[in-house]
């Protein structure tokens, strides 16, 4: 095999070529071509348009601040009825559950309203006809 010399071999040139002097005097050019005054710097927060955001806010917050007062709250109190219905429609809670969930308030108020109960006297014939048009007699006297 022939013995192959890089240096021997003639090169492409680039054609790529800058003019004489271009390197040393290019900072000299670049600050000839800029402009020589200063720009003018204007301030990003101005004291009108400062006041004057701060008056539309103020504004702004006297007319929603009554708005939103002016709504009525939502209470989360349940109606004796409604819970009525879902207490009797749940079969999974006896009475026990609901005797065990009483506090001191309501069984003080049970005992009231027994007593004034047991104070209006019941005839034998209103008791007897309540006992014959309920039909869940049986049911009440199971549990």
């Amino acid at each position: 095999m022939k013995e192959f010399k890089l240096d021997n071999i003639s090169k492409i040139e680039t054609g790529f070529k800058a003019p004489d002097g271009y390197f040393e005097n290019f900072a000299k050019q670049l600050m000839e071509q800029l402009p020589k005054e200063e720009p003018k710097v204007i301030p990003l927060f101005q004291k009108r348009k400062v006041l004057a955001l701060i008056a539309a806010a103020v504004i702004a917050l006297l007319f929603i601040v009554p708005i939103f007062n002016s709504q009525p709250t939502i209470t989360k109190e349940i109606d004796s009825t409604t819970l009525e219905n879902y207490l009797s429609y749940q079969t999974n809670i006896s009475q026990y559950d609901l005797i065990n969930g009483l506090d001191e308030e309501d069984i003080n108020s049970i005992k009231k309203n027994v007593a004034i109960e047991e104070s209006s006297n019941l005839e034998s014939e209103t008791i007897e006809d309540i006992l014959v048009t309920n039909g869940n007699l049986e049911h009440l006297l199971i549990e």
